[in-house]
């Protein structure tokens, strides 16, 4: 998919220095997105422009993030999430509590309880680990019914403590008799927010059009387009899913106005969330196509800074995903193959399953791959023993993935996270202030104190709350199980040491 990226490159100034305090606060997390995304996405602008370009984010870079968490160097995202926004470090799977399980008030909901509006705007589901350790507290991050429940306010133990929630996962908020639905209960959520708890829920694009860029429509409100994850960038059908870019700057809208009206500022947490599922998939188109979209989002907020200079922007990833390595071997790293694919290899490994059950012939059924599979992906010259690779591989969308990188240059180390520094990107009021190295605790620190935010009065104000302190408890089943994970972590870290001396 050759594109211009003209749109989303920029020549940007650096953050503006000003003794005052901002009234508003964005915390924009790419997900997964680590230094070698940053290269890999501006030498394909470069490729693609044939110019020397910069990215939106390359001018407002400010310093690096240490992501470690409490009980491992490699952090979730979760762990992360609740580092960010309680300013604590806690175990891998936490999800806004401490090691001992224990809740942490988040930025968000000290913005909310003085007053601040507040949001959370993402393409993953809205119940996945980053938005929900914003306004969330479980024990194990894949308690995402809980955490559903927890962010309309039906199970809070500080009420709705979210003004406006965009991104996917409907099926977390339907009752198990829905056959959309994930839960395992008969709770009818998406009703419970409408009725009690005064929510604006739809799946519309047309309800979301309809808030004209957040010139129109009232707080909460939620827009919960799809089942499970929003779709990746280069898969997303325009007329169903708006982009986030879209998204982010109709919340911005939204909680400016309202903010306005009730004379209060507001906290917005943004996420690129599938820049991270990519780096899982190692799939190099649909991480390359949601780095692309989010700095055009994070060009978008910034212009919108620019026009709102009571605003701040401070941005870092939770880490970094896959473990992203240029020039594999020799040097070797060719932008051009990725200029070919229209959709990622996730579309494409469903197009391959389709192509399996038809009612054809083997000759006609290869034809059909090497052409509507490997071809379209942009993937050429198939040899036989690639075809036998696709026909047993685990996962045919990774399979895909890891050989169009591979005729690119492109190397992934791993299927998971890594343990690298990322980036910190900062714009608006004092953002220079936090030019340097830190641990990701302290840039939580740095905007609740910018806020004016006390986090440790929300901690005890939950942690006094001993019915809700107890409700998410985990059993004695469950703590064996986290015990158990611990220790096979540890033995794990003591079996490399043991090697390595």
């Amino acid at each position: 998919m050759k594109v211009s990226t003209t749109s989303i490159l920029a020549a940007m100034a650096l953050p503006m220095i000003h003794a005052a305090k901002p009234k508003n606060y964005v915390f924009f997390l790419p997900d997964g997105y680590g230094p070698a995304s940053e290269t890999f996405a501006r030498d394909y602008a470069n490729y693609v422009d044939d110019a020397i370009v910069k990215l939106a984010v390359d001018d407002l870079a400010i310093g690096l993030v240490r992501t470690k968490a409490s009980d491992t160097l490699v952090t979730d995202s979760a762990a992360a999430a609740t580092a960010y926004a309680c300013g604590i470090k806690t175990y891998n799977g936490a999800i806004g509590v401490d090691d001992n399980y224990l809740p942490c008030g988040t930025i968000l909901e000290a913005a909310k309880l003085n007053g601040y509006l507040t949001g959370l705007v993402v393409t993953s589901r809205i119940t996945h680990a980053s938005p929900a350790g914003f306004a969330t507290h479980v024990y194990d991050r894949d308690m995402e019914a809980e955490i559903a429940d927890q962010l309309v306010g039906y199970s809070h133990p500080l009420g709705r403590v979210v003004d406006i929630m965009m991104g996917g996962g409907k099926c977390f908020f339907l009752p198990q008799s829905d056959e959309d639905s994930c839960r395992e209960d008969d709770v009818d959520l998406w009703s419970i927010a409408e009725k009690t708890y005064d929510w604006t829920m739809t799946s519309s694009r047309e309800a979301f059009d309809n808030l004209r860029n957040g010139e129109s429509g009232d707080l909460p409100f939620a827009f919960i387009p799809t089942s499970s994850h929003m779709a990746y960038e280069a898969d997303r059908d325009p007329q169903s899913e708006p982009s986030l870019t879209e998204m982010a700057i109709t919340a911005l809208n939204l909680l400016d106005r309202k903010a306005k009206e009730q004379e209060t500022g507001f906290f917005l947490f943004l996420e690129a969330s599938r820049i991270d599922h990519a780096g899982h998939g190692h799939d190099p188109i649909a991480h390359l196509f949601d780095i692309l979209e989010y700095n055009r989002a994070m060009l978008a907020v910034k212009q919108w800074i620019d026009d709102h200079e009571d605003t701040a922007l401070l941005s870092a990833a939770d880490h970094e995903c896959g473990g992203l390595t240029l020039g594999v071997p020799d040097y070797a790293w060719y932008p051009s193959v990725l200029t070919q694919a229209e959709h990622t290899s996730e579309h494409y490994a469903a197009v391959y399953k389709d192509i399996v059950h038809f009612n054809s012939t083997e000759a006609q059924r290869e034809s059909l791959i090497v052409d509507r599979v490997f071809g379209d992906y942009g993937i050429y010259n198939v040899t036989p023993k690639e075809i036998a690779g696709l026909v047993t591989a685990n996962s045919a969308a990774i399979f895909l993935g890891e050989l169009l990188s591979a005729r690119a240059g492109i190397n992934w180390s791993t299927l998971g996270h890594t343990a690298v520094d990322i980036s910190l990107f900062g714009y608006g009021l004092n953002t220079e202030k936090m030019v340097g190295n830190y641990e990701n605790i302290e840039v939580g620190h740095f905007m609740a104190a910018e806020l004016g935010l006390k986090l440790k009065d929300v901690t005890g104000q939950l942690q006094t709350n001993e019915s809700f302190v107890t409700s998410i408890q985990p059993n004695v089943k469950a703590k064996k199980f986290l015990k158990r994970f611990q220790l096979e972590h540890e033995h794990d870290v003591l079996q490399a040491r043991t090697r390595k001396h």
